[in-house]
């Protein structure tokens, strides 16, 4: 799993409606620790990053790789049977 970047983590939560602390307690994180990746201010461990993203894709998103389209973020499709 690759990480993502700040502009994936706000687009994320922006799509989802997210405050910050919402996912903060999701991806048990410090509200300030998401708030520096969020804002570029510094770079979190890579567990932490791990953490967010899985917080962000069980709350209903798939995050799009750099393909040289740039990365980006979706919501994720629901499958019905």
């Amino acid at each position: 799993m690759s990480a993502i970047i700040p502009e994936q983590c706000l687009g994320a939560r922006a799509m989802l409606r997210l405050k910050r602390d919402d996912l903060a307690k999701a991806a048990q994180v410090a509200v300030a620790t998401l708030a520096d990746f969020e804002t570029g201010r510094r770079a979190p461990h890579p567990r932490t990053i791990e953490a967010i993203r899985t917080a962000l894709e069980s709350a209903g998103v798939e995050f799009i790789a750099e393909n040289g389209g740039g990365a980006g973020v979706r919501l994720r499709k629901e499958i019905t049977a």
